[in-house]
């Protein structure tokens, strides 16, 4: 018994010494394999910063580039601070604010195609003379918003073939030149020989005008079928689309969401308020508006029509019944140049609520003289009256031709400039006036963007040898000016020995303007009271 339990102690450590053995190697293994663990992320995290930092891990977007591609997503390396990272420098900071990328880099390579999926399909046509200047931020801005597609009846300038060939190269663009061909294909349209326009025949300036926007307005509906447009608009280049109220700014979407049984919309018009007399490009420069009367509550409207007309015949400058939109349809026909109509029906016509179109009206100082030098009026108020259809209009002209520059910039500045800083902010407190900048901010970035420069230098050297002469007829027949609006031509000389045979002629002139919606005054104070008596 003694023995053995001898024997037990003898042996015990020897037993209990492997064991503590194999634990303090288990201990040691977990010890080093968790440091393994540990150190081996952060060797791979190190590793792969020294490589990307030396350049040694290619960016998937490249790498999978075909071989030579530049095309990079938008904002990728148009933007200067990307630009400032790759080439840092010290004077990198101050170069931000003047960089040669464009500030506005989503429009870099934008093709602004006219193929698209997307519906509805938006046409604009315009009737215009105005130089590249003009025309391209017009064009470029509805395209924008969602046109696709304009077809362009030029003269002046906009038909010169320095001109006319940069137009010819933009994607959706069809440019139709006043040629005698036209004018004699016009003189036997539909129009013509129908009364409802007649009333406007054989008168000079504004009317002459408003009959060769009406005449190319029949011919753009045709070719807006046969490009598949949905919608048709006819926009002057002094006039840009204003789609309030709309997801995204987005002209497509406004109306992509007028309901089906709609046949016409009416953009009410808001007319640029100037602040200066130094203007050069109203689109980037002019920001405030005067809202129209339909978007006005009428007690505002009529309660502050004092302050607001300043003296002048009317609450607007010029005209004051907007412009509209029509659905591509059957037996469609203009109305004038702010309306459409149908043959077969009384279109369904609605008004926008918020959306709006905004005119540019004797923006410049400079567009009181385009107007007297384009018309051959007397300076008289009775001869005026043979020119123009408003008021403003006539008043306009006198001054433009009877008084020195200096008597012009006064009454420049007394009926046009708002100069007056209380008046002013208390019309924009009222809802008179308004500050509208999402048309100034596009354009000004699709220029900073290089859009216009890079059309331009993009576009054909040369003209095919029958456009160019058409180009030419065109210029010659037309007298090319600076003016913003069509020549005066005497296009009742189309029609004069057809005058015989037609009965247009017989018809009261009163019916004919009834039925042709000509350019119209806002409601005056008359008119108030009238729907007061009432």
């Amino acid at each position: 018994m003694t023995n053995n339990h001898h024997h037990h102690h003898l042996h015990a450590p020897l037993r209990s010494t492997p064991l503590s053995s194999s634990c303090s190697s288990s201990q040691t293994f977990t010890s080093k394999l968790l440091l393994l663990l540990t150190l081996l992320p952060l060797s791979l995290a190190a590793l792969a910063f020294i490589l990307q930092w030396r350049g040694g891990i290619p960016d998937p977007t490249t790498r999978w580039s075909p071989p030579g591609s530049h095309h990079l997503f938008p904002g990728m390396d148009a933007s200067p601070l990307s630009s400032a990272v790759v080439h840092s420098t010290p004077s990198d900071c101050l170069s931000l604010g003047r960089s040669a990328s464009p500030s506005f880099p989503y429009y870099q390579n934008w093709k602004f195609d006219s193929v698209s999926n997307l519906r509805p399909k938006i046409c604009i046509t315009t009737s215009t003379s105005a130089g590249l200047d003009q025309i391209l931020p017009w064009m470029f801005y509805h395209k924008v918003i969602g046109a696709t597609t304009f077809f362009l009846f030029v003269e002046g300038k906009a038909a010169s073939p320095e001109v006319a060939k940069i137009l010819e190269s933009i994607p959706g663009v069809k440019v139709i030149y006043r040629t005698k061909q036209l004018e004699e294909q016009q003189a036997n349209s539909r129009i013509w020989n129908e009364t409802w326009l007649s009333g406007f025949f054989y008168k000079p300036c504004n009317y002459e005008l408003f009959v060769k926007q009406s005449l190319n307005m029949e011919m753009a509906i045709v070719m807006a079928r046969d490009a598949g447009m949905d919608w048709i608009i006819h926009l002057d280049t002094d006039e840009l689309l204003h789609p309030a109220g709309a997801k995204e700014y987005s002209l497509r979407q406004l109306l992509l969401d007028v309901p089906r049984s709609v046949d016409m919309v009416i953009f009410p018009n808001y007319e640029s308020s100037v602040e200066r007399d130094d203007i050069k490009e109203p689109f980037t420069e002019v920001s405030m508006f005067k809202r129209n009367y339909d978007h006005v509550p009428k007690d505002t409207y009529f309660g502050m029509y004092k302050e607001s007309t300043r003296g002048n015949p009317n609450y607007f400058l010029t005209y004051g019944n907007g412009k509209s939109a029509a659905r591509i349809q059957d037996h469609l026909r203009p109305n004038g140049a702010h309306r459409w109509h149908n043959y077969m029906k009384t279109p369904n016509e609605v008004k926008f609520e918020e959306a709006a179109v905004l005119h540019y009206t004797y923006a410049r100082f400079s567009d009181l003289t385009s107007r007297r030098d384009r018309c051959g009026c007397k300076p008289t108020k009775e001869d005026v009256k043979r020119c123009f259809m408003l008021e403003f209009d006539r008043s306009a002209f006198i001054v433009a031709s009877t008084a020195t520059k200096d008597e012009m910039l006064k009454w420049y500045h007394e009926h046009i400039v708002w100069d007056d800083k209380d008046i002013k902010l208390k019309l924009l407190r009222k809802g008179i006036l308004t500050r509208i900048y999402a048309p100034m901010a596009i354009i000004q970035g699709l220029r900073e963007s290089g859009v216009f420069s890079s059309v331009i230098a993009s576009a054909p050297t040369a003209l095919s040898k029958e456009k160019f002469l058409l180009t030419i007829d065109s210029s010659n027949s037309s007298r090319a000016t600076a003016s913003q609006s069509l020549p005066s031509r005497k296009i009742g000389r189309i029609g004069e020995s057809k005058a015989t045979i037609r009965k247009a002629l017989e018809v009261d002139a009163a019916e004919f303007e009834e039925a042709a919606v000509p350019p119209l005054s806002p409601p005056g104070m008359d008119d108030n009271h009238l729907s007061v008596q009432v």
